[in-house]
């Protein structure tokens, strides 16, 4: 079976590793896999996963998402997808020929430029669905993705129960959680090390990650309530932009230097001891191995990949997720939900773990067996195989039809 990847990141993001550790599964199935990715550090990921690789300046999207969709100033965003669009379509038209079998959307921001693949290429697509959407009856934009997803997607996967929540309940919707592949004897962590209580944030560095409000609630810990706690920030900024266009980008307020107003923040606050960023970690197992509680305080009311990953290393989570359901994560058991990015309110949960080392391992072990039976990558990558079989057999009975 040969699929074709549109991947919308260059970064190399959650997105990209589950996509690699997904395919590393397919590949032994039979699937062999070509990506159509900007040029950035995710190629490169590609590249090394076996994935034969072909990059573009860009991708054009169309974004919907609940926090990404378009308006007041947004719209303008929509002046770069038409830019990346001549170079994105002929990017396609040079690939039309590699008889592909099967078309792999890894984002629903992708789906007018899926569309127009799966036309060139007359294979089935089947799109990922990573974000939250603004949910059926919103507005005429709304209206369009699910149409679009009804007539052209041959099948619709949601890495989440509440993503699929936002999506038409009409679509052929299948939920395959992100599979991750980390072996019993990897997550072996060590215990009673002494010292500050680790918490630990991971993920590219954008405000709607909510690491400018992880900050603040590290100064009301350290500098209010005077605890021992310790907070590493793994990440990068999404993009590097220099001269010109990096004035004209952060006047719009489409471009920041999180990193640079992280570091300013810390040092105006005297938090150098206690708030480390550590830029791009490589080996995210041995950082895993140094945290006591994962903290992923995010806009976008989900939980991300760190938390599922942290659960693995029987790392508890604080999450900003209003109404977890049960596979983003447990309130009570698995970890602490706040119900958005409040920095007191974040403060108040990594305290309750810092405080009580018994309630936190409790938890710990709990995020673990809840992890082995939600995200284990060869279950899941068991179950997009199988969607993938399905979307085949769709596209052949339509196609006979």
């Amino acid at each position: 079976m040969r699929a074709l990847y549109l991947h919308p990141a260059a970064a190399f993001g959650g997105a990209s590793k589950s996509l690699i550790e997904l395919y590393g599964l397919l590949k032994e199935r039979g699937v062999v896999g070509t990506v159509l990715s900007p040029s950035g550090a995710a190629c490169l990921a590609f590249k090394q996963a076996g994935l034969e690789v072909h990059s573009v300046k860009g991708l054009s999207q169309f974004d919907n998402t609940r926090y990404g969709h378009y308006r007041g100033l947004r719209w303008l965003i929509l002046l770069r997808e038409l830019y990346f669009l001549p170079s994105s379509l002929l990017a396609l038209w040079r690939l039309r020929g590699g008889r592909f079998d099967l078309l792999h959307v890894n984002e629903v921001t992708l789906l007018p430029l899926g569309i127009v693949a799966k036309w060139l290429l007359g294979v089935p697509m089947v799109v990922h669905v990573r974000s939250l959407q603004r949910k059926p009856g919103t507005d005429w934009r709304t209206w369009l993705v699910n149409r679009w997803l009804g007539r052209h997607a041959d099948a619709v996967v949601a890495i989440d129960h509440t993503v699929a929540s936002t999506l038409d309940p009409a679509l052929p919707i299948a939920v395959v959680h992100n599979g991750l592949n980390i072996s019993a004897t990897a997550a072996l962590r060590p215990s009673g090390e002494g010292g500050p209580v680790r918490i630990g944030f991971l993920g590219v560095l954008i405000p709607l990650k909510g690491v400018y409000e992880l900050v603040e609630a590290m100064r009301i810990l350290v500098k209010e309530r005077g605890l021992n706690v310790e907070c590493l920030i793994a990440g990068e900024n999404a993009r590097e932009v220099s001269g010109l266009k990096a004035l004209l980008l952060r006047k719009l307020g489409f471009a920041r230097d999180v990193r640079g107003e992280l570091s300013q923040l810390i040092e105006q606050h005297d938090l150098q001891e206690q708030v480390r960023l550590l830029g791009f970690v490589g080996d995210v197992r041995a950082l895993y191995r140094r945290l006591d509680i994962i903290c992923f305080p995010s806009h976008l009311d989900a939980a991300g990949r760190p938390v599922f990953e942290a659960a693995f290393y029987s790392i508890p989570s604080v999450v900003a997720v209003a109404d977890p359901l049960p596979d983003s994560v447990i309130h009570g058991v698995t970890g602490l939900a706040v119900r958005g990015p409040d920095p007191v309110a974040i403060a108040d949960a990594l305290q309750r773990l810092a405080e009580d080392p018994a309630y936190r391992r409790t938890l710990g072990l709990q995020a673990r067996a809840w992890a082995e039976a939600n995200f284990a990558v060869d279950r899941n990558a068991l179950l997009m195989y199988e969607v993938y079989c399905r979307a085949l057999s769709r596209s052949c009975v339509a196609t006979s039809d």
